[in-house]
């Protein structure tokens, strides 16, 4: 039998990047991009990041559940104001770790909590359906590009 330590660190499989966005300004719409250059601060073209919260990062899998808990079909990714949209894979496991994203190495440093903006964009309710479905923040290890289509990796 394998010990927990193996089990916690095991993905099924790699996940993929569905969405990428850019904050051009403080409170502008994201703009959808097909590629972007992952550098220390941040994703170069995105207002506003910071060491520990360069890159945001959230399942697709999650926008099905914050929609149906406001009784609608999915949310879509450029309302919850993340920068990576990926699918397949288990973010909040990552935590602590790094992965590679394209020829970018990301290091999860936690969870995502919503701001007081998702009551704007989602509605009433907007804030407390996506508690726990958020995403997750990153720094950059190594500077890279980023692109739709990309695997997401863990490291180690």
């Amino acid at each position: 039998m394998e010990d927990l330590k193996t089990l916690v660190r095991r993905t099924a499989q790699p996940g993929r990047v569905v969405w990428v966005g850019l904050r051009p300004g403080r409170r502008a719409p994201l703009l959808p991009v097909e590629r972007c250059l992952a550098e220390a601060r941040g994703l170069e073209g995105d207002h506003g990041a910071s060491d520990k919260r360069a890159v945001t990062l959230v399942q697709e899998e999650h926008l099905a559940a914050i929609g149906s808990f406001l009784g609608r079909g999915p949310v879509a990714p450029e309302d919850l104001r993340r920068n990576i949209l990926v699918a397949g894979i288990n973010l909040l496991s990552l935590r602590d770790r790094e992965v590679r994203i394209g020829n970018a190495v990301l290091h999860v440093t936690g969870p995502c909590a919503p701001c007081s903006r998702m009551e704007e964009a989602l509605g009433p309710g907007g804030y407390g359906a996506v508690r726990g479905h958020g995403g997750v923040t990153a720094r950059v290890v190594s500077a890279g590009i980023v692109a739709l289509g990309d695997e997401v990796t863990p490291l180690g």
